[in-house]
């Protein structure tokens, strides 16, 4: 059904409940691709917005649906070119790529409500679910659909696929290396984008998708250390951010581990290894180590 809640959106903006028609066949060599992304929250709406702004030269198309209108009109605001729709069935209708990004527990019910709007003939299925293997999509999508089963992957990016720098890790069962370098260009569009090994995810989940969030307590960590040493707010993140992106491209440039550079800050007696030891003194390293485990189920 078409939205029709309290927040407005325009009859061009919102796609039309419709029948459906013949489908095309969209090969793997087709210039144009349909994406449609289910779910607007926070890393639905990062993947809308990153491939938005690749969208028109790469020959994508993007719909983006959500049961309530407040994400979409916000969506929209910054990425007038993004279709909407408030139904699920209708963003999954013409999709070459289908990415769900609802929550875990979400992920049966949706597949169940867009089945019969799915061709696997055409369409692949990509799952941002944290915990949800492929065998346990291919599952549901068998116990709801037919014995067949279409290309599936999980993928996992993270908040920065926004500003096209997420590092997205992906698996994949079902398909074939053609369409898996579809998918990952797809996704190299919001950063760097990666195939791995499913028994894998769990630690690039780790070191990645909850890693930013990590970096981030680090960045706050430091700030609020800088403004207790006499720095505003604004100084302390200005001067930090300056800092990692010298560290990133200092480790990048140079291939080196991070030890070696470390090696070159420090001196004998010096400032740098009493703060460093310091840190380790309270469990600085042993934190960091102990909390990537923590988040691996």
């Amino acid at each position: 059904m078409e939205y029709s809640g309290g927040d407005s959106l325009t009859s061009a903006d919102v796609l039309p409940v419709r029948a459906k028609k013949p489908r095309l066949d969209f090969t793997l060599t087709s210039i144009s691709m349909n994406i449609s992304i289910i779910g607007a929250g926070n890393m639905g709406s990062a993947i809308a917005r990153g491939l938005a702004q690749k969208a028109e030269a790469a020959g994508y198309s993007l719909t983006v649906s959500n049961p309530t209108a407040a994400k979409l009109t916000a969506l929209q605001a910054d990425c007038p070119h993004l279709k909407v729709t408030a139904d699920n069935r209708i963003a999954a209708q013409n999709a070459d790529l289908v990415i769900l990004a609802v929550k875990p527990w979400k992920i049966q019910e949706v597949l169940v409500e867009i089945q019969p709007e799915l061709d696997w003939h055409r369409q692949s299925i990509a799952s941002l679910a944290a915990g949800i293997s492929l065998e346990q999509l291919g599952t549901w999508l068998t116990l709801s659909y037919t014995n067949t089963l279409p290309p599936l992957y999980r993928v996992i990016p993270n908040t920065a696929a926004a500003v096209q720098q997420s590092m997205t890790f992906i698996s994949s069962a079902h398909s074939t290396p053609e369409q898996d370098t579809r998918v990952l260009t797809v996704f190299r569009a919001l950063g760097e984008a990666v195939l791995v090994e499913e028994n894998k995810l769990a630690a690039c989940t780790a070191l990645a998708s909850c890693g930013i969030a990590y970096v981030l307590r680090f960045i706050r960590a430091a700030m609020a250390g800088g403004v207790e040493l006499g720095l505003s707010t604004g100084e302390a993140r200005d001067y930090m951010l300056q800092t990692l992106q010298g560290t990133i491209d200092l480790l990048r440039t140079s291939g080196h581990h991070p030890e070696e550079e470390i090696d070159r800050v420090t001196t004998p007696g010096g400032l740098t290894i009493r703060g460093l030891n310091t840190m380790e003194a309270y469990g600085f390293s042993h934190s960091v180590i102990q909390g990537l485990k923590a988040s691996v189920r």
